[in-house]
């Protein structure tokens, strides 16, 4: 059995909200994966949901621009080891240069955007700060005929991008905004992978009201907890972040505008990061002294 450390308790507390004792036994049930101890309470413990992880693996920024035409936008994430190396000036000169370049290029292929000047301006900037500085990927996102685009970023960090059919710029930026802060998963219920329909309708059979349940009844309620789970993870199905008592798409239609798709990009999601504990290493080298 794989051994729990509190630091996983306390993530699993976090993205949970219950008690220690249920979150321990929960992860030494599922040998330390916290996926599968979250997946596990979803079904014998009614929990309806539980947050995304919040751990960030990689520092750095995310930038975007959009063209003076208001129909291509493009977003880039570069990566540095500290916080404290991104807020530096140096860096962030470097990251504008990348971000103008992959506009005037239109191109999301790193090595083409990087290619000559731009990768002889990051290794300088490597040898100069004594630091690992990455361009990791770079988005292009164009409007179709008649429609728009519009970015934005909050606290360097985090980034989205919004594609309109009709409407402006403006429109497409406030509901940017709602994607930075609300993370759906997709734009519209019918863009929701099959896989993932399937693995939560598993769940909700799994729960302990829908035991002994007459088949028909509970795949009226199977139905019925998933069109919610749609509504509630469909970017145009959610309440806007700026007015709850409308949707999104009802936000955009105000507009004349129908929203389209989005991509957003958040520092160092999907990125391993290895945690150090200080003090424990200092301690050790202590004692190999």
């Amino acid at each position: 059995m794989a051994a729990i450390s509190a630091s996983l308790v306390k993530e699993l507390r976090e993205r949970t909200g219950l008690g220690m004792m249920e979150c321990k036994k929960a992860l030494s049930e599922a040998d330390g994966n916290i996926e599968t101890a979250i997946e596990n309470l979803r079904k014998n413990a009614g929990l309806k949901s539980a947050k995304k992880a919040g751990r960030v693996a990689a520092e750095g920024a995310v930038l975007t621009r959009v063209a003076e035409t208001g129909t291509t936008a493009v977003m880039l994430e570069v990566n540095s080891e500290t916080d404290f190396v991104s807020r530096d000036d140096n860096f962030k000169n470097f990251a504008n240069e990348v971000v103008n370049k992959v506009l005037d290029t239109r191109s999301e292929d790193i090595a083409v955007v990087m290619e000559g000047e731009l990768e002889d301006a990051r290794a300088q900037l490597v040898q100069k700060i004594g630091e690992n500085i990455t361009v990791r990927r770079a988005a292009v996102i164009d409007a179709p005929e008649g429609g728009s685009v519009g970015a934005y970023v909050h606290g360097d960090r985090i980034g989205a991008v919004v594609v309109l059919k009709g409407g402006n710029q403006d429109v497409a930026r406030d509901i940017a905004m709602h994607v930075a802060a609300i993370n759906p998963s997709v734009s519209h219920p019918e863009n929701m992978p099959q896989a993932e329909l399937d693995s939560e309708k598993a769940i909700i059979l799994a729960q302990p009201d829908m035991a002994g349940k007459p088949a028909e009844i509970a795949e009226k309620m199977v139905q019925g907890r998933l069109k919610k789970y749609l509504a509630e993870n469909s970017l145009i199905n959610q309440p806007f972040v700026k007015d709850q008592n409308v949707t999104v798409a009802e936000y955009a239609k105000q507009s004349g505008a129908e929203v389209v798709s989005f991509v957003r990009f958040e520092v160092g999601e999907g990125i391993e990061k290895e945690e150090v504990d200080f003090a424990r290493e200092v301690m050790e080298q202590a004692r190999r002294s």
